[in-house]
């Protein structure tokens, strides 16, 4: 069998990593492929939580896939642009997403499972039971980790009844106490006093084509909006840096307060009217905006600004 290289989109989150672990373990198991989880950037610090509480290792980094492999299995994502830098020089064999399907086309048949629910790895769990395959304690672990994650413990509008059935059976394989164990780890991912303000703007963000603009939307949790907005004139700073140095037109930054589901956004670059227009507000002193309810960039942000920029 060649080898393969196994990979979430670029800024991992906790369900980047994880998946990528989760389906080249199920490759590997069923014999489809030599599989290698690797991952596009370093554990943000929720996943170098998740990853030191049941011990295990941190996957390696790559910057180009080419130079190792011909084939590629992708989960956690679709669109080129978040995805490895040469992704046009490899084959993609495999796809298991959870988001929009954009900017993604191959030449070749490919095995692509995408389903609308809240996290990659629930999909995984499914996977694994079509294909007969036991989940291991410290893998279900991981994976349930993945799903309170991108559901922020299932409050996230993006959960399904799925994810519900997948977090409770990974919890009973993995011996682990949702309630308790979910937010310490999601509070692990909210100790931002050590982070510069690239890391706060840029550490989850990803980058969108909309009405011919490249939007970058990043997102960052916190326990106290105020941790974050303290520091805006920085923020804007670096916000603006950014988009000069990368060609974005506008940069969306939404801090989500995890505990009361809760958001605030920070808005740097053009056209502001749009943001507006999407979420029907205006901007305070022309970068803010305060989003009650919304938690989910996936389900509460992109799809209303498309709608807007369309």
């Amino acid at each position: 069998m060649n080898k393969q290289l196994v990979f979430g989109h670029s800024n991992p989150d906790t369900d980047a990593i994880v998946a990528a672990k989760a389906f080249a373990y199920l490759q590997n198991q069923l014999g489809v492929a030599d599989a290698e989880a690797v991952a596009l950037g370093n554990p943000n610090p929720e996943t170098a939580f998740v990853l030191a509480h049941f011990d295990e290792a941190t996957p390696r980094v790559i910057e180009t896939a080419a130079n190792e492999v011909d084939s590629v299995m992708l989960v956690d994502h679709n669109e080129s642009q978040q995805s490895v830098s040469d992704l046009d020089q490899v084959t993609v064999t495999a796809v298991v997403d959870h988001h929009r399907i954009a900017n993604f086309e191959t030449s070749q048949p490919l095995f692509y499972r995408a389903e609308p629910v809240g996290c990659t790895s629930t999909i995984l769990t499914k996977l694994s039971h079509e294909n007969n395959v036991e989940i291991p304690a410290k893998l279900a672990g991981l994976m349930l980790s993945a799903i309170v994650s991108d559901t922020l413990l299932l409050k996230s509008p993006t959960t399904t009844d799925d994810d519900r059935k997948a977090l409770e059976e990974l919890a009973k394989i993995a011996n682990i106490d949702v309630e308790t164990y979910g937010l310490e780890m999601l509070k692990a991912g909210t100790d931002l006093s050590s982070k510069s303000e690239l890391e706060l703007v840029d550490g989850d963000a990803k980058s969108f084509d909309m009405g011919g603009k490249t939007i970058r939307i990043g997102q960052v949790n916190t326990v106290d909006l105020d941790d974050v907005f303290s520091r805006e004139a920085a923020l804007v700073k670096t916000m603006e840096e950014e988009n000069q140095k990368n060609g974005y037109d506008m940069f969306l930054l939404l801090a989500t307060n995890i505990l009361s589901s809760d958001s605030r956004l920070l808005v740097v670059g053009e056209p502001k009217d749009i943001v507006e227009k999407a979420f029907n507000t205006e901007l305070s002193d022309h970068n803010t905006a305060d989003l009650p309810g919304v938690v989910s960039r996936k389900k509460q942000v992109v799809p209303p600004l498309m709608d807007a920029f369309a």
